[in-house]
């Protein structure tokens, strides 16, 4: 990966979906696309129900949601 990934397609606006993340101003959210991309595996159906989502969308998706998780392991409660 990259040391410095452009996130280009990724915007903020606080009037807009609370202030969340989303792909290129639409009233689509990071976290909605990383589920969708977890619901759909297969690229055609993602594409299908998200006709406005373009593949570089799904990419900076995946890579802005990988670059914003800590990456130490910590113990959890969760099962």
């Amino acid at each position: 990966m990259e040391a410095m990934q452009r996130f280009d397609r990724i915007t903020w606006n606080a009037n807009q979906m609370n202030g969340q993340p989303c792909i290129r101003g639409m009233r689509l959210t990071m976290r909605r696309v990383v589920e969708a991309v977890a619901l759909y595996p297969n690229r055609d159906d993602l594409f299908r129900n998200y006709p406005d989502l373009e593949p570089e969308d799904v990419q900076q998706a995946l890579a802005f949601a990988a670059a914003n998780l800590e990456d130490a392991a910590r113990e959890t409660t969760a099962a």
